[in-house]
């Protein structure tokens, strides 16, 4: 579960100051697939750095699973998984090499591995370096790490950029089969990309949160 309570982040630039979070508040209960939609600058990655303890916030409250991200970075970094926007991998590991070693960090067992390679349909690829596998793969990579230690909520920044058609499909798949277990945000600008993966979209223009809403309802609106 995720609870955002007048949520509030400024960055200062030459000088000026810039709202990119602008007081929200939203409830994520356990379960739920919410699809964060704004355009490109929205404020959309700033609010997912923030849950996962990479930003600090100005003024208001973010927690996970009863957990405020201020106070108890360590155990929230614990109850979720993050896969960033541009995900960062060690090219020159091999797939197993690498979750091993992110097992290893997670206190993981090596089960686990074994686990998520398959959830994840990268079994085919294991035996390669990172640094060889297709864009879709390396998100699958970066999508197992996430997932290693079993966390209850999952943060996925803009997951399928600069995939082509056939990636796109198979990673919006491998999300929509672990959603029903996992609360899931996930952020994005393309509406067809929430339809396909989320139950639930926030849209966020210029930092601040204009609609809250079931996708149901946002399709008769």
């Amino acid at each position: 579960m995720i609870v955002l309570r007048n949520l509030t982040k400024v960055f200062v630039m030459q000088g000026r100051r810039k709202v990119v979070a602008d007081n929200i508040n939203a409830v994520f209960p356990t379960g739920t697939s919410v699809g964060l939609l704004g355009r490109n600058g929205a404020g959309k990655s700033t609010l997912m750095k923030i849950l996962p303890t990479y930003y600090r916030a100005d003024s208001g409250t973010a927690e996970v699973n009863g957990l405020d991200v201020a106070r108890h970075p360590e155990q929230v970094q614990r109850s979720l998984g993050y896969l960033p926007e541009h995900n960062p991998l060690y090219l020159d590991l091999y797939v197993r090499e690498y979750l091993g070693f992110c097992a290893s960090v997670y206190q993981s067992s090596r089960d686990r591995v074994a686990t998520v390679v398959e959830q994840t349909g990268l079994a085919p690829e294991a035996g390669k370096k990172i640094g060889q596998l297709s864009k879709g793969y390396r998100q699958r990579v970066g999508l197992a790490a996430a997932l290693l230690h079993d966390p209850d909520v999952l943060i996925l920044d803009e997951p399928t950029t600069g995939l082509d058609p056939n990636q796109l499909l198979e990673i919006r798949k491998l999300i929509r089969d672990i959603s029903g277990e996992k609360t899931i945000l996930l952020s994005t600008h393309i509406m067809k990309e929430v339809e396909a993966v989320c139950d639930r979209v926030l849209i966020i223009n210029k930092g601040r949160l204009v609609a809250d809403t079931t996708l149901r309802e946002l399709r008769k609106d």
